[in-house]
């Protein structure tokens, strides 16, 4: 393939990946993976959630915005896990201060710490629901999902979270916010009832290594279709020739090229997306047990939740069919 010609401005930005990865799966991706979570809880749970969906939806997209928007020093690590640095999986460090004791914070600066900061935030939300405490729950638990999101995206767990180890740059965005922008609409987000989680640690690490897994399907879809396609039909170019740039800073990818990607793909985006919901459910409602089951009706008003009950019905049922009621499809 030839080269485009790019603007220096996007040269420059390849020396700002890692406030690039902040991005993860977007808005898009993001928000449906808390609201529909939100719709798997079982009913003990959900009740108290579905009062607070909206702001549960909202916040999930904190924690880029305090990478991106508030210049978070601590923020960039916790969103993102380089597997292949790290040795083999027998002797990754089990716990975030077992990490501490093994790397210096340069390493996990750079190669992230998202495993263990999920471990963290389990141990917080634990212990907000157990002081019955509104608005840490609320909290945690939004960001918690934007984590376990970010879990399922495969190339938040690759040193090569760009493509930039096999000359595929752009595939991040591409694959994590180009598509669900184009797609999403057509997905069916139904997922079944979270679970209860009898070992939180061994869940972690094992959808750790699932979602690693998959970077390399995944790459290697990218390169077949690269190889096979002309250059003006990969990116969206000005009259100039120059390539354009989404709203995110990179190669805007041409809608032809993530058709077929996505079709290449096989359902991969959607398939994870849903197990993100699952899991994000799934991690709710086993903090909410291993708190002791703590009654959190008293935490809103009675006509608050009266008020919901119909509109959790409707919503439910919207669910069932895979739908989400109440959020937009913004493109780039």
């Amino acid at each position: 393939m030839k080269n485009f010609k790019i603007k220096p401005t996007l040269i420059a930005l390849s020396t700002a990946l890692v406030a690039f990865l902040a991005i993860s799966w977007g808005v898009i991706g993001h928000e449906r993976i808390n609201r529909a979570a939100v719709l798997a809880l079982p009913a003990p749970l959900q009740t108290f959630f579905y009062n607070h969906i909206d702001y549960i939806t909202q916040e999930s997209t904190v924690p880029d915005l305090r990478r991106n928007v508030l210049n978070d020093k601590m923020e960039p690590p916790r969103h993102y896990f380089d597997m292949e640095n790290f040795g083999d999986v027998s002797t990754f460090p089990k716990t975030m201060e077992e990490a501490r004791k093994k790397y210096d914070d340069k390493f996990l600066d750079k190669n992230g710490i998202l495993p263990w900061h999920i471990q963290d935030m389990m141990t917080k939300l634990t212990k907000a629901f157990k002081d019955k405490r509104k608005n840490e729950i609320l909290f945690i638990a939004a960001d918690l999902g934007h984590y376990i999101g970010d879990a399922h995206m495969p190339l938040h767990t690759s040193d090569n979270h760009d493509g930039q180890n096999t000359n595929q740059k752009g595939i991040h965005s591409l694959w994590e916010s180009r598509l669900p922008e184009l797609f999403v609409k057509d997905y069916k987000l139904n997922v079944a009832q979270g679970k209860y989680i009898e070992n939180v640690d061994q869940a972690i690490w094992a959808l750790m290594a699932d979602t690693h897994s998959l970077v390399e399907p995944l790459l290697a879809a990218d390169r077949k279709l690269r190889n096979a396609t002309a250059e003006n039909k990969m990116y969206v170019t000005d009259a100039n020739g120059v390539v354009v740039k989404n709203k995110y800073g990179g190669m805007l990818y041409s809608d032809e090229y993530a058709a077929r990607f996505h079709t290449e793909l096989n359902g991969m985006v959607e398939n994870q997306m849903k197990k993100a919901i699952t899991a994000t459910s799934s991690f709710w409602y086993t903090a909410w047990v291993n708190a002791g089951k703590p009654d959190l009706s008293k935490l809103d008003t009675k006509e608050l939740t009266k008020r919901n009950r119909k509109f959790l019905r409707k919503d439910l049922k919207t669910f069932e069919h895979g739908k989400l009621f109440g959020l937009i499809y913004d493109k780039e």
